[in-house]
């Protein structure tokens, strides 16, 4: 029996690669030399003027390892979102064609189930895979069985739901990285506050520097985790919204170009 190559575990795995490759290149070459530069001129014109209102940097907010974390899991999210938002749009494209090239007004007999079988098998074996091919080869092969118009619909919304439930599940993976993003910044809030305690003897003494320095951590991973949240679970939901529309739109094309015309 011949096994389907796992393409799509493939692609994530060597996404995660290179979401982790590029991120902690671009920190390690640009933003968090950019960030220590700017603390260092700071703490300079701040030494200079006491009276100096320091000024934030974006690479000071985004410079430590809690939000290059969430970086590197936004873009492996991203990444897989596309690869099933292109799979869907594919399915998409299908919906535009005519894949039983039949008459509006034609009706459909039992002695028509064979030619109508054939021409949904002659599509490319890609395509044979998508929704729409397997819910039109159902509702055939249900009404060749049974002559009964009932039972094809049935089948037909029967394959949609699977379908429908399948893609939600294979959306677990991005809901999981969508909950570790947020969960890696309160991580490093609970590191910045804990190590800001520890300088707490300094603050005592009048050094305040390490205290906001780690509360700063603090503050900058969680605010960063909850940006890149907010903006992956709007691509999540859109890509939600098109398969349902997918789902939903194939079961409407069966029902158009299929059940309505069946002639027991």
């Amino acid at each position: 029996m011949k096994k389907n190559f796992p393409t799509e575990f493939v692609y994530q795995v060597f996404a995660l690669l290179i979401s982790f490759i590029i991120v902690h290149a671009v920190y390690v070459t640009l933003v968090r030399p950019a960030a220590a530069n700017h603390q260092q001129q700071e703490a300079a014109r701040l030494a200079d003027d006491p009276t100096y209102i320091t000024q934030e940097s974006f690479f000071v907010v985004i410079k430590d390892y809690e939000q290059e974390t969430c970086f590197i899991l936004m873009f492996w999210a991203l990444s897989i979102l596309a690869y099933k938002g292109q799979a869907a749009w594919r399915q998409h494209k299908l919906l535009q064609r005519d894949l039983l090239q039949l008459p509006e007004s034609l009706p459909i007999g039992p002695e028509d189930t064979r030619e109508l079988a054939e021409r949904v098998h002659a599509l490319p074996s890609m395509e044979k895979q998508y929704l729409l091919p397997r819910a039109l080869l159902t509702g055939i092969e249900r009404f060749s069985a049974t002559r009964n118009v009932q039972d094809v619909s049935t089948a037909v919304q029967d394959v949609c739901d699977a379908e429908g439930e399948r893609l939600e599940s294979e959306l677990s993976i991005i809901r999981y990285i969508a909950w570790a993003i947020p969960s890696v910044g309160f991580i490093g809030t609970v590191r910045g506050i804990g190590d800001a305690l520890g300088q707490a003897h300094r603050a005592v003494e009048g050094d305040i520097t390490g205290v906001t320095e780690n509360l700063g951590v603090a503050f900058n991973s969680t605010f960063v985790a909850l940006v890149i949240s907010i903006i992956l679970m709007f691509f999540i939901y859109q890509l939600q919204l098109l398969q349902e529309r997918l789902v939903l739109d194939s079961d409407r094309y069966v029902d158009h170009w299929l059940v309505r015309k069946l002639r027991s």
